[in-house]
């Protein structure tokens, strides 16, 4: 059966070769936006999800304080946060957090009615999900702002190791270099695929249905246009949403738009909300209140 890690067992996740300046939890803002953590956010939980005994764990579990249709704010509020302290956040913050979502985690695991086999503790189910967040960041980055230097991409690569070892993820298991993750990537995304009730619970996901009707109204029909833009085109496919080349067009100006205007914007304005999170984290740390 597999376990959770304890904080004691900590390792050091920034390997391969680094930069003159490596990246660090200081310097990481230079190469992540607030905004594409909402713009890209509901794509890559489908990408995550396409992994069917990661989407099981999800529609099976049984932990109803964390699910995103009875407690949406909450679980955008972990969700981010989570996203936070593993990019920004020091080892013993890191250490905490895997703590508490460590709490959360125990109770996901498969029954003997269960499809298939998942244990929320799994490392390799992990690695896919931080493999997702990798891939979803790299990818919005390069959208919106063009592709990194190739020697601060790789060092950047290495750093996000953290997506993974915040969790159950040994360092060892993160693909050696860039070239080596896009083998993963190649290999593994194209056997990902979305059983009928997990397109069901993706749909109301994506069209907003546990919001309260006015913000449904105003965001869930631009969020779909940007989920169906991000998406790889198979799971598109899966998701039965269709997309044309008028549309990658619209979708393109869209996000060089966003991109004018937020890159002009003071620092802490682009870092929202990953900012206001990662301070809410240590807040809580501080006055000794959940993490999750």
């Amino acid at each position: 059966m597999t376990e959770p890690l304890r904080s004691a067992d900590y390792l050091s996740d920034h390997v391969g070769p680094t930069t003159v300046d490596p990246i660090t939890p200081e310097t990481v803002e230079e190469y992540i936006d607030g905004i594409a953590a909402f713009l890209g956010g509901a794509a890559n939980v489908i990408m995550q999800l396409s992994l069917r005994p990661v989407g099981r764990g999800v529609l099976e579990s049984t932990v109803d304080s964390g699910k995103v249709t009875l407690h949406p704010i909450k679980r955008l509020r972990t969700t981010l946060s989570y996203l936070a302290v593993a990019l920004m956040g020091s080892d013993e913050e890191r250490a905490l957090y895997r703590d508490a979502v460590n709490t959360s985690h125990r109770p996901v695991r498969s029954t003997s009615t269960s499809p298939v086999k998942y244990n929320a503790f799994d490392p390799t189910l992990q690695l896919w999900v931080a493999a997702c967040l990798y891939w979803g960041i790299d990818d919005l980055y390069s959208r919106m702002h063009g592709p990194m230097n190739p020697d601060v991409a790789e060092d950047f690569y290495h750093y996000c190791a953290r997506l993974g070892t915040t969790l159950q993820m040994r360092p060892e298991m993160w693909p050696a270099n860039r070239a080596e993750f896009q083998r993963y990537w190649d290999e593994n995304l194209p056997k990902r695929g979305i059983e009928p009730a997990l397109r069901d619970y993706f749909d109301g996901l994506i069209d907003l249905k546990m919001m309260p009707r006015p913000i449904r109204f105003v965001f869930a029909r631009l969020q779909r246009f940007v989920v169906t833009g991000l998406l790889p085109q198979h799971l598109r496919n899966e998701m039965r949403m269709g997309w044309s080349q008028r549309d990658q067009r619209r979708f393109d100006r869209l996000l060089r738009m966003i991109s004018a205007v937020h890159t002009r914007m003071p620092k802490p304005v682009r870092m929202f909300p990953l900012n206001a999170y990662m301070f809410d984290v240590r807040r809580r740390i501080r006055l000794g209140k959940p993490l999750v």
